[in-house]
Order: C-alpha cells, then sequence, then structure tokens
C-alpha cells in the first residue's frame, strides 16, 4: 500500500475554558484532495495550525511521509514542503506584495525575481494582483490572492487551504479550482477547509468532519447531498430560507452623482455613483473585490468625510460630511469587511466590543454600566449562536465565523433604520449562515432599508430584491433580482452593462 504523506493520531489541543482539539486522527494520501468540514468553532483552523507548526500539540503524533515529525515552526514546515493559506491573512501591512512573499521563499532570490514569479503566477491562475502595491491598500479579496500566491509559489507537497474562495467570486473560483486539480493530478496533496459544500464535492474524494473538537464522520463528499454533510456537521439541515417578495416605502439612503477620488494611490476613484436603497428592501451589490467597494463602504459610514455635502442622504438628511456617530444617530448601523481591527478590538472583551457602535449602557457623564453591557453581549452571544467563553472572552480568542456573528448580531439587535454589511457570511458555517441571511429578511421586513456588499452572487441572489454591479469605480444601473441571472451579473463585472442610452435604444426595437 502507498505510504500515507500525512498521518495524524490522537491529536489534542487545549485551551484555557475550551478543548479545541480532542482525540483527533487523520490519514492524507499523496495526491489526494482532502476536505476538513465542521461548523465555526469546531477546531478546523487549530488543527491546521498543527500541522503548519503554527500552534504546538498538547497530545498526539504526527507522521509526515512515513516518519513521525514534530514540526516546530511554519519556517520547518515550508522545508518539509508544506504550505498554508490562512483564513486570517499573516501579512504586513506596510511592505509590498512582493516583499510579504519574499519573506517566505529562499533568501537566496532577489527581490526582482520573486516580483517577476508573482506577476507570472497570478497570470497563469488569474489571480489579477501588482507586486508593487502595500499590502494596507488592498482589499479583503485581493490579499486573499496575495496568501494563494505566495503559498503556490513555494511548490508544496501539501497544501492547507482555509476558507481560500470566501472572497473569491464565481469565475475566479473556478479559475482557481482549475489551478488545484492540476496540483493534485501532479502529485500534491490539499487538505481543504470551506463552508461551500458544493466545492468540497467537486474538488475533494475524501473528507474528514468535526464536531466540537472531535471527529465525527469521515467520508466520500462526492457520495453525500449538502444535506447529508450538513447533518454531520451540525447535526441538523440549515433551516430553509423563506424569502418572500418586499414592498418598499420611502427612500432611507440615497447616492447622488457621487464622484469621490481615493485617497490610497493604489484605490479605485468613484465615479458618478446613483443608488437608492427604500425602507423594507435589499439592494445588493456585486462585483469583483477592488473595483471601488471599500471606498464607497469608507463614504457611506461616515469614515471618509470628503463628499460633496448632497452626495449622500439619509432619512433625507445630507450625511456626506458627517461622522460615524453622527449618522448612526441617524440609524445608520455598519458592519465592515475586517472583523478584527475595524469591526472589532483583538484584545478587548465581547462585551467591551459593544461600545464601540453601542452606548446604551453609558450613563450620565461617561459611567459604564457594567452589568447592563455585559447582558447586552450575552444577549447577542445566545441569540446569534456565538461559540464563546462569555461576555468577558476577547475578541481575538474567538473563531472567524463566531467573531462574525458577534458583530454582525451587534449591529442587528440596534435595530437600525439602515443597516449596511459587506460581506455578511464570510467564513461562516451552513447554519450561521441560514441564520444571518435570515436575520437581514427579517429586517427588511420590519422596515429597514438594507445594503449588502457581497461577492458571494448564490447569497445576494437568495436575500436581494434589486442588485447593482460595481466594476472600476462605477455602479450599474439596478436590475430586480427575479430578472437577473448568473451569466448576465458575471458580465456586469467587467463593467459591461447597458448604458441608458442603448437601454433606450433597446426599448425602442
Amino acid at each position: 500500500m502507498t505510504t500515507p504523506l500525512l498521518s495524524l493520531q490522537g491529536i489534542t489541543k487545549r485551551y484555557p475554558g475550551v478543548v479545541a482539539n480532542q482525540d483527533i486522527s487523520l490519514t492524507l494520501m499523496p495526491g489526494q484532495a482532502h476536505a476538513v468540514l465542521g461548523e465555526n468553532g469546531a477546531g478546523k483552523s487549530t488543527l491546521m495550525k498543527i500541522i503548519y507548526g503554527a500552534v504546538k500539540p498538547d497530545e498526539g503524533v504526527v507522521h509526515y511521509k512515513g516518519q513521525p515529525v514534530h514540526i516546530r515552526n511554519p519556517q520547518q514546515a515550508r522545508a518539509l514542503g508544506i504550505s498554508m493559506v490562512f483564513q486570517h491573512f499573516s501579512l504586513f501591512d506596510t511592505l509590498t506584495v512582493a516583499e510579504n512573499v519574499w519573506l517566505g521563499l529562499d533568501k537566496s532570490l532577489q527581490l526582482a525575481e520573486v516580483t517577476q514569479r508573482i506577476s507570472a503566477k497570478a497570470a497563469e491562475y488569474g489571480l489579477d494582483i501588482d507586486p508593487a502595491r502595500p499590502v494596507h491598500t488592498l482589499s479583503v479579496g485581493e490579499m486573499q490572492r496575495v496568501e494563494i500566491i505566495r503559498a503556490l509559489l513555494t511548490q508544496p507537497q501539501l497544501l492547507i487551504l482555509d476558507e481560500p474562495t470566501s472572497v473569491l467570486t464565481p469565475q475566479a473560483v473556478e479559475k482557481l479550482f482549475v489551478v488545484l486539480k492540476k496540483l493534485v493530478s501532479e502529485g500534491c496533496s490539499l487538505l481543504y477547509i470551506s463552508h461551500k459544500l458544493h466545492e468540497i464535492r467537486e474538488l475533494c474524494t475524501a473528507c474528514t468532519v468535526l464536531r466540537g473538537g472531535r471527529v465525527t464522520g469521515v467520508c466520500d463528499p462526492r457520495e453525500e447531498s449538502n444535506a447529508s454533510l450538513s447533518r454531520l456537521m451540525i447535526g441538523a439541515e440549515p433551516p430553509a430560507l423563506e424569502y418572500r417578495a418586499s414592498q418598499p416605502g420611502a427612500v432611507v439612503l440615497a447616492v447622488n452623482d457621487l464622484s469621490l477620488a481615493s485617497d490610497d494611490p493604489f484605490g479605485m476613484d468613484l465615479s458618478h455613483l446613483n443608488m437608492q436603497v427604500r425602507a423594507g428592501e435589499v439592494v445588493g451589490i456585486a462585483g469583483v473585490s477592488g473595483n471601488g467597494q471599500r471606498e464607497l463602504m469608507y463614504a457611506l459610514s461616515g469614515e471618509d468625510t470628503r463628499a460633496d455635502a448632497a452626495a449622500i442622504h439619509i432619512q433625507g438628511q445630507s450625511a456626506a460630511q458627517l461622522g460615524p456617530q453622527a449618522r448612526r444617530n441617524l440609524g445608520l448601523h455598519f458592519v465592515p469587511e475586517e472583523r478584527l481591527g475595524r469591526g472589532a478590538v483583538p484584545s478587548l472583551s465581547l462585551a467591551h466590543n459593544m461600545l464601540l457602535t453601542r452606548q446604551e449602557a453609558v450613563h450620565g457623564s461617561g459611567w459604564i454600566d457594567m452589568p447592563q453591557l455585559q447582558r447586552q453581549a450575552q444577549g447577542v452571544i445566545e441569540r446569534f449562536k456565538v461559540k464563546a467563553a462569555g461576555p468577558q472572552a476577547t475578541a481575538k480568542s474567538l473563531s472567524g465565523g463566531n467573531l462574525q456573528k458577534f458583530i454582525v448580531g451587534r449591529e442587528i439587535e440596534a435595530r437600525p433604520r439602515l443597516f449596511i454589511v459587506s460581506q455578511p457570511t464570510w467564513g461562516v458555517d451552513v447554519g450561521a449562515a441560514a441564520q444571518i441571511r435570515g436575520e437581514i429578511l427579517a429586517l427588511r421586513d420590519a422596515g429597514c432599508a438594507v445594503l449588502v456588499v457581497s461577492e458571494e452572487l448564490e447569497e445576494l441572489f437568495e436575500i436581494s430584491d434589486r442588485l447593482h454591479v460595481m466594476a472600476k469605480g462605477e455602479l450599474s444601473p439596478s436590475i430586480d433580482r427575479a430578472q437577473a441571472t448568473v451569466a448576465q451579473i458575471g458580465e456586469w463585472m467587467s463593467g459591461l452593462w447597458p448604458t441608458p442610452a442603448q437601454e433606450g435604444r433597446h426599448a425602442q426595437a
């Protein structure tokens, strides 16, 4: 029999108050794409970090190519031929793309050669990126591309991918899968974490399912349905989303001819954007990351107040030059795409993170009612099924999906009149994604105006009443969800939407 490339036996990892991995065994064969499934907080990322040497197990044995190994750090893992693409990126903000990639490669290489290799890989795999750009100017989707290219340049024998497609468009996912299938055919093994069950069934021939830090099953995902995989993951099928046609009311958000030069030399200028979001409707914005979504979110949230006064109105009032708190006073609540650092302060407790956007527990001359604050945080934890060691747990101690649930829940529980959310279910398991989408529709049905920016087309088609597409800093006309198709939206992502003049000619014909 062929010797397994990787074999884990009895892997256990404990943290204060939680056992992340409990007696886990896993076998990975050469040239195999092996999925690791589980709900948020099931222990998937911890297990991958143990294999990559970023975390040390408390118990258990790791065999690599038939030999017992103690992988002390990621540098040793890379020397063994193991590379990893993290869900939360490990990039230095102040360095360029090329410099970040260079850090993980053979030091005998010159930076110019690394830059050339990045450009070649990016072109080969359809992962468009400029090697000279500083990382702090990149969107989340662009950072994802850097991580993938960096891993591929190491020519790995084992490639670990933690939610690699969470912020990629369907077209980019297709291109990435061509690459991954080619790698597997050449003998590279994959460990693949994803909550997108259709991806796992397409790519992987084996699957280990975790629940609560333990292995609950091993299967061939090609022989399973979404429903059976969901039952293995969460013990039940996710609730079906009940979409009902909306009856929009008054305009809550009006964007009128918004043009804004990016204050970032590598950013995207916004050009003549027009959009309305009414009470009781969900408007979705699709598009490839890096086409102006970040600049638009900054302008709408109040982080960027340089727009003309007439460009943004909330509840009929000019808001373009108001800061975030003044906009919250008008009923706007906002969820950014960056969880740690923008949506939450990593080192603060969940209770204290409530204070970033919620002031109900602040009384009189600034006294904070801590019991009330903790009750608020506990309420979000319970309602949104956040796996955390209570309101005192730090934000950085949560898994990515659980932190996302907390941040979304914090803003939804504020009962906003206008709710703007970017990438609402990025890295969230199927059950939690269904809950978040259901809560968004419940907000809409309660009369809230909702704007969703997402690179998950399936998600936008599931919850939106109308759709726009963003490309090259411009915004397409809106189209009713019922009239839109995935193929059409994909075309529009390249900026190929009809102009008003073309629409007029079409109507006359």
